[in-house]
């Protein structure tokens, strides 16, 4: 069973939101969502959070300004996600427009594991960098750093991942690393590296660098940002919706990058009505493909791309990875479900699997279909180097998955060799025949930390609507903000009436449902099976297009019996 709840909404917001010339309805959305004021919708660049705040970011740009200018070569390592591999092509079309000599390399995560680790030293090296930048990773990476040093390679690490009880002796740039005053802490790993650029090119500024001539335009690299920090699916605070709405608007005005463009033109979407799901859902999984099933390398070609034919073949390569992965995923999902079909999860706080024949690049996606499915945080192994075990674990809101992972750590030294993440998502290794010990000590601190409320799915709507606000125009001015994590599309809940239903794809509803005499169009994926006459629903409102044609849909994401 679900919960449905309707948000909270501050009334002095809302009435300072209209006073300032919002209409009632959206400063009802807005105020639950938090937003006081009309400035907290500013998406304008020159609304960001000064770079200024960010610990160590000056001494960083004094210290790539010098490199750059005494031509010193840099070496990029990247994580193999998407916000590594736009974090990637940030760092090494930034650091050229800036005039740097700059490559860089992915760790194969079948090879390599994640992260600064020595092996990817010693790769590095081959290439004799001077220096190592990190992007998206690093904060851990201790003994990596410690390599570096002894083979006498210096490392700049930019990354937003949470640290741990040692920092690595360099030079970091991370809003989450101690005594770090910057605002935001939600900035993906794409987003660090965007605003390290910035305050290197005020370093270059103030040096003369520019004097006469025309300063690279930063803002061409914010169709990666916003790609990566969709992708992250980190808080979208104002800070991170700047980025993302002006990313955004390059790809709607076509000015993206010609990897960019050419993944949307392979997963069919229309890049001139771009926003956050097909960058979550369309352009990311394609992304993260390569680093899943083969390597980022190839993710990360796409998205430097010089021309549209060489984007479009890799693309194309991404494409079907992609399709490989889908098979993969449904493979194992269906074998989790085989298991789990053998105990109620009812009984279970956690959901913790692991079979020797998984596939280690699929366990997070799966992890998350589980976590969705059953309202448990979950985490799924797969093989890793011999007599390993590699996880990948999903959270739900109240059960900080990183610090319950630490908690095990802590009271069974040597069951967890290493783990990292954030809140809602973590990877972990352990030794194979340890595994059951390690769900049973997972087990027991979830029984600590939750409790069987927090098990319960909550669905948070915004209540209902009267027939008269159903409409079009309403669709299209929900579908012009930066809705995503931490900042969620609105839902709504009504009764309606089911006038007619038909199955449409094979597995898809499509209905015509009625509210206070009116009808409308409307659709329930993924279900065949056919509705009562009359549901409460929960549901979105969505401005579909057709063949050129403009019309309100309502999509069901929740239905129960209405008695």
């Amino acid at each position: 069973m679900s919960h449905i709840v309707t948000r909270s909404v501050s009334a002095d917001s809302h009435s300072t939101l209209v006073a300032q010339g919002l209409s009632p309805l959206m400063a009802r959305l807005y105020a639950a969502r938090g937003i006081a004021g009309c400035e907290e919708l500013d998406y304008a660049l020159k609304a960001l959070l000064p770079y200024q705040q960010m610990k160590n970011i000056q001494a960083m740009a004094q210290r790539l300004a010098d490199a750059i200018a005494s031509g010193q070569r840099m070496l990029v390592v990247a994580d193999y996600d998407a916000d590594g591999a736009t974090a990637c092509s940030v760092a090494v079309k930034g650091l050229s427009m800036l005039g740097g000599k700059v490559d860089f390399i992915v760790p194969n995560r079948f090879e390599y594991g994640y992260g600064l680790t020595p092996e990817i030293v010693e790769l590095a090296a081959q290439s004799q960098p001077d220096i190592i930048v990190t992007v998206d990773n690093g904060i851990a990476s201790v003994a990596g750093v410690e390599r570096a040093r002894e083979l006498g390679i210096e490392v700049l690490i930019t990354d937003h991942h949470l640290p741990g009880d040692t920092l690595p002796q360099a030079l970091i740039v991370n809003p989450n690393q101690p005594g770090c005053e910057f605002p935001s802490k939600n900035l993906a790993g794409v987003g660090v590296m965007f605003y390290v650029l910035m305050a290197l090119r005020a370093e270059q500024r103030q040096r003369g660098v520019y004097a006469g001539k025309t300063e690279p335009n930063l803002g061409e690299l914010l169709d990666y940002v916003a790609l990566g920090t969709v992708a992250d699916v980190v808080r979208l605070d104002q800070n991170n919706r700047i980025l993302v709405e002006n990313g955004l608007r390059r790809m709607r005005a076509g000015r993206m990058a010609p990897g960019i463009a050419a993944l949307f033109r392979i997963a069919g979407r229309a890049h001139y009505k771009a926003n956050t799901f097909d960058l979550g859902f369309t352009l990311g999984p394609r992304l993260n493909a390569a680093g899943r099933l083969d390597d980022m390398s190839l993710g990360i070609a796409c998205l430097l791309a010089g021309s549209e034919s060489q984007a479009m073949t890799l693309a194309q390569e991404l494409d079907r990875l992609n399709r490989e992965r889908r098979v993969i995923e449904h493979g194992m999902q269906d074998e989790a479900l085989a298991v789990l079909a053998s105990f109620d999860p009812a009984d279970r706080y956690t959901l913790t699997l692991y079979r020797d024949d998984w596939h280690q690049g699929v366990v997070g996606i799966v992890a998350s279909r589980l976590k969705e499915r059953f309202h448990r945080p979950s985490i799924v192994f797969a093989p890793g180097d011999e007599g390993e075990i590699k996880g990948s674990g999903r959270s739900i809101p109240g059960f900080h998955l990183r610090d319950a992972l630490d908690l095990v750590y802590k009271r069974h030294p040597g069951l967890i060799l290493k783990f990292g993440g954030h809140a809602m998502a973590a990877g972990m290794t352990l030794a194979e025949a340890r595994f059951g010990e390690f769900q049973q000590a997972f087990e027991q601190v979830a029984r600590e930390l939750l409790d069987e409320n927090q098990l319960t799915r909550t669905i948070e709507t915004d209540g209902g609507l009267d027939a008269r606000e159903l409409h079009l125009p309403f669709a299209e001015e929900l579908a012009a903000e930066v809705w995503g994590q931490g900042f969620p599309v609105p839902y709504f809940y009504d009764r309606f009436a089911v006038m007619s239903q038909r199955v449409v794809g094979d597995k898809h509803l499509k209905l015509r449902i009625a509210k206070q005499g009116q009808e409308f169009d409307a659709m329930l994926f993924n279900q065949v099976d056919w509705l009562p006459d009359n549901i409460n629903a929960v549901y979105q409102l969505v401005a579909n297009e057709w063949q050129g044609r403009k019309e309100l849909q309502i999509y069901l994401q929740h239905w129960e019996a209405a008695e």
